[in-house]
C-alpha cells in the first residue's frame, strides 16, 4: 500500500495504522459489549412496538410520575381546547379588505355546535375537546393514535354529515406485513406506495384484547382496508421512512421500573422497622406448637406487640433503620433522567420545587413552554387543520354554510382559519407586561401576538372591552383602568377645554367628555 501527496510526491505508508477518527466507533475491552445495528426504524419497532405499548400503559396505570407526566402533556398542549378563529375578508363591495364579521360569526357558530359530543363523535360520548385530549395522551402513551373520518352520515342533531372515530393502536396489526396485489407494500398494517406515502390502513374489525366481552377469536379476527384519505395517523416521526410510532417514554421505561422496585423495597423495609422485630434463638432444635408450618416455625409481629419467650430462648433485635437517607437524593437523580427521556422538566414531572430557586424554576418553565408550543403547532397541523378542511367541505355541501366562491377556490377559506392554542399566565407579570408593551411600541410585536401568546382572541378581547367601556359610559362610571380618563398613576386626566368650534377637547387636543369623579378599581 502506498500513500500519495496531491502534488504527485510519493510517500511510504506509516509504520502504524491510523487511529479511528471517532472514539465512539472504536472497539476494545470496554466497548466490545456495545452492540448496535443498522436496521431501519420499522425493523426495530416491529418486534418491540407491542411490548413497549403494553408496558407504557401499565406504567400509566400504576406509576404516579407517568400519570402526572401524561396529565401535564394534556393540560399544557390542549388545556381547555384549541379555539377556531375565522378571519375571512370581504373581497368586494363596501368594506373590501376588512373582516367579514357576519360570515366569520356564522362559521364559528356552526363549528362550535358541531364540536358537541353527539355531533362530532360517532359514539356520541366525546366532545371535540375531549377528543383532542385523548389523542395527545394516546400519542404520548402509545406512540400513536388514529382518527377515522366518517363522511356522508349525520350524527346527533348536526346538519354537517361528518363525524370522527377514534381508533386505538392495537387495532392496526404490527404483524401484518407483505405485498398487496396492487404492488404496494404493507408494513405493520400500513399500506404504502413506492414513495412510502400511506395508501391505506388495515384495521382489525374488533379489538384483539376484548376477549372478555365476547370478541371473536384469533382465527376469526378480520381486517378491513381503510383508504389513507379517511385516516389521520398521529405520531412523531423520528427517522425517515417510519410508518409506526413508539411511546415517548420508551427510553425511560427501564429506569422507571427500577425506581418502582427500589421504592417498594424501601417501603417494605420501613414497615418492618416500624414493628419490634428480631430473631429468637433457642437451644431446642425441634419446633412444636401452633406456629409451625411445613416444619418452619413462624411468628407474627405487629406494632406494640409483646412476645413471651420460652425457656432458654433469647431475643435479638433487628432494626433495619429504613428508609435510608440516600433514598431522596437517589430518587431525584433517577427522576431527572426520566424527565429528560419523557421530554418534560424535573419540576413538572415530580412537582418538587424544593431544590430550585426562582431563576432555575423560570428557566425550566420557559423550556417546557417551548416544548408545549412545538407540540401545539404539530397537533394543529396534523389534526385540527385536516379536520377543519373536511368539515368546511361537508358544511358547504350540506348548505349549512354559504361561502361565496368556495367551490372554485376553497384554499382561500382554508387559509383564513386561525387556531388559537392555550397560553400561560405570566411568571413575573409586572416585568413581562412592561416588556410586551415596549415590544409593541417598538414594532417588534403586535397586540395580536401578545394576546395569542396567552391563549386569547384579540377580536373577542376588543369586543368585550368595547362593551365594558360602553356600559361604563351609560352608568357614568370611571375606573383607573380607562387610560382616556385616568392617568397611569390613577389621577384624573386634565379637564376638557372648549375650543372655537364649541367642541370639548382635552389639553392634548383629543375629544373628551365632561369631567367625572374617579373610581379606583
Amino acid at each position: 500500500m502506498a500513500w500519495y501527496w496531491p502534488f504527485g510526491k510519493k510517500e511510504t505508508a506509516p509504520a502504524t495504522a491510523p487511529r479511528r477518527a471517532y472514539n465512539g466507533a472504536g472497539f476494545g475491552r470496554v466497548l466490545d459489549d456495545w452492540i448496535a445495528s443498522s436496521t431501519s426504524q420499522d425493523a426495530e419497532a416491529r418486534m418491540a412496538i407491542r411490548t413497549l405499548r403494553n408496558r407504557a400503559r401499565e406504567l400509566a396505570r400504576n406509576n404516579d410520575y407517568v400519570v402526572n407526566a401524561l396529565r401535564a402533556i394534556q393540560n399544557n398542549v390542549i388545556g381547555r381546547g384549541v379555539s377556531l378563529q375565522s378571519q375571512i375578508m370581504r373581497s368586494r363591495g363596501p368594506g373590501a379588505g376588512a373582516l367579514d364579521k357576519p360570515l366569520n360569526d356564522a362559521v364559528e357558530t356552526a363549528w362550535e355546535y358541531w364540536k358537541r359530543a353527539p355531533n362530532c363523535h360517532v359514539g356520541g360520548t366525546l366532545s371535540f375537546n375531549e377528543i383532542e385530549r385523548l389523542l395527545i395522551r394516546g400519542v404520548a402513551q402509545d406512540g400513536e393514535a388514529f382518527v377515522r373520518i366518517i363522511r356522508g352520515q349525520r350524527f346527533g342533531k348536526s346538519r354537517v354529515p361528518l363525524a370522527l372515530e377514534i381508533i386505538e393502536a392495537d387495532l392496526l396489526d404490527e404483524n401484518f406485513n407483505g405485498e398487496h396485489i396492487n404492488g404496494n407494500q404493507i408494513r405493520m398494517g400500513v399500506e404504502v406506495d413506492q414513495w412510502f406515502r400511506p395508501a391505506a390502513y388495515w384495521f382489525f374489525t374488533q379489538h384483539p384484547g376484548d376477549i372478555q366481552f365476547g370478541s371473536v377469536g384469533a382465527m376469526e379476527q378480520r381486517r378491513i382496508r381503510v383508504p389513507a384519505a379517511d385516516v389521520i395517523h398521529l405520531f412523531r416521526t423520528e427517522r425517515p421512512g417510519q410508518t409506526r410510532g413508539v411511546p415517548w417514554m420508551a427510553s425511560a421505561m427501564t429506569r422507571l421500573r427500577h425506581m418502582g422496585g427500589y421504592e417498594e423495597a424501601e417501603v417494605i423495609a420501613a414497615r418492618a422497622s416500624a414493628c419490634y422485630m428480631g430473631f429468637i434463638q433457642t437451644p431446642d432444635p425441634t419446633f412444636e406448637g401452633d406456629m409451625v408450618v411445613d416444619g418452619d416455625r413462624t411468628s407474627e409481629f405487629s406494632p406494640g406487640k409483646i412476645q413471651t419467650l420460652g425457656p432458654g430462648e433469647e431475643f435479638k433485635e433487628y432494626s433495619p433503620n429504613r428508609p435510608s437517607g440516600l433514598l431522596d437524593p437517589f430518587m431525584r437523580y433517577m427522576l431527572r433522567g426520566v424527565a429528560a427521556g419523557v421530554g418534560v422538566s424535573y419540576e413538572t414531572l415530580s412537582k418538587d420545587y424544593s431544590q430550585s430557586n426562582y431563576s432555575s424554576s423560570r428557566l425550566a418553565i420557559l423550556d417546557d413552554r417551548d416544548t408545549w408550543r412545538t407540540l401545539q403547532d404539530w397537533m394543529i397541523e396534523a389534526f385540527h387543520q385536516r379536520v377543519l378542511d373536511e368539515w368546511l367541505d361537508m358544511a358547504v355541501l350540506s348548505l349549512t354554510l354559504s361561502l361565496p366562491g368556495y367551490e372554485a377556490n376553497p384554499e382561500t377559506y382554508y387559509a383564513a382559519m386561525r387556531w388559537i392554542a392555550r397560553g400561560w399566565n405570566w411568571i413575573d407579570p409586572q416585568r413581562e407586561i412592561a416588556a410586551y408593551k415596549t415590544a409593541v411600541r417598538s414594532g417588534f410585536m403586535t397586540l395580536t401576538d401578545v394576546v395569542a401568546q396567552n391563549g386569547g382572541d384579540i377580536e373577542e378581547l376588543f369586543a368585550t372591552r368595547a362593551r365594558e367601556l360602553d356600559t361604563c359610559d351609560k352608568l357614568e362610571l370611571i375606573f383607573d383602568t380607562d387610560p382616556e380618563l385616568v392617568t397611569e398613576q390613577g389621577q384624573a386626566q386634565p379637564a376638557p377645554i372648549a375650543d372655537d368650534t364649541g367642541e370639548d377637547t382635552a389639553s392634548s387636543g383629543s375629544p373628551k367628555g365632561k369631567a367625572q369623579d374617579v373610581v379606583a378599581s
